[in-house]
């Protein structure tokens, strides 16, 4: 499939599959006029680009996470770098309990009628 192809198929956009490319990644063959061909492993690749994406990586921790496939012993630094991003958003949980906490308090204030209206 071409990039267009695969970027309507799989809505993916042109810019991703771009930068994709250029991080050599693609196994398929060159074609005329320099289009890609994307095959079976290129697409399966990008499923993963794109859960990567989706969770928050930065481009730069993709590229790393994604040159890393295929390398002896990089498990473990794949796994850093997915354990730092599951830390990074329980934090954030974390940090949105407490605002649900402080709205509560606050809309608990205004059923039971608080007095001083300070809250």
């Amino acid at each position: 499939m071409t990039i267009d192809e695969v970027s309507r198929r799989y809505r993916i956009p042109p810019e991703l599959l771009k930068e994709y490319e250029q991080w050599q990644l693609c196994t398929g063959k060159n074609k005329t006029a320099g289009a890609w061909q994307y095959d079976d492993a290129d697409i399966n690749r990008l499923s993963t680009i794109m859960t990567l994406k989706d969770i928050g990586l930065s481009s730069d921790e993709i590229k790393e996470y994604m040159m890393l496939f295929g390398k002896e012993n990089m498990l473990q630094r794949r796994t850093e770098i997915l354990n730092k991003k599951r830390n990074e958003t329980l934090e954030e949980i974390h940090l949105l309990e407490k605002k649900l906490e402080c709205i509560d308090y606050l809309r608990c204030c205004i059923r039971c009628g608080n007095k001083n209206d300070e809250i």
